[in-house]
C-alpha cells in the first residue's frame, strides 16, 4: 500500500505544478497581449502625429504662398488647432509607453 500511496501523492503533486504552471502561463499570455495591444496604439498615435505634422507643413506654406503672407504665428486659428492636436496626441504617446515601461518592470 506504502508504494500506492507514494504514487497518488506524486501524481497529485504533478497535477498541482500543472495547474499552477497553466495560472502563469495564461497571466504571462494576458500580460504580453496587453503589451502588444500598447505598442501598437503607440504606433498609430505616432501616425496621426506625423500626418497632423504634415497638414502643419502645408497650412505654413499655404500662409506663404497661396495667402502671401510674410510670417506665420503660432497663434492664428489653423496652426493653433494644428499645433494642440499635435500636443494632446504627444501627451498620449508619453503616458502609454510610461505605462509600456512599468508593465515590463513587473
Amino acid at each position: 500500500m506504502a508504494f500506492i500511496d507514494r504514487m497518488k501523492e506524486l501524481l497529485d503533486q504533478g497535477v498541482a505544478v500543472s495547474k499552477e504552471f497553466a495560472v502563469k502561463a495564461g497571466a504571462k499570455a494576458q500580460d504580453l497581449g496587453e503589451r502588444g495591444v500598447m505598442m501598437l496604439e503607440i504606433r498609430q498615435l505616432e501616425s496621426q502625429a506625423q500626418k497632423l505634422i504634415g497638414r502643419l507643413g502645408a497650412e505654413t506654406y499655404q500662409t506663404f504662398t497661396e495667402r502671401g503672407e510674410q510670417t506665420v504665428s503660432a497663434e492664428s486659428a489653423p496652426i493653433k488647432s494644428l499645433l494642440s492636436e499635435i500636443a494632446t496626441i504627444r501627451e498620449s504617446i508619453e503616458k502609454r509607453e510610461a505605462d509600456l515601461k512599468s508593465r515590463k518592470g513587473q
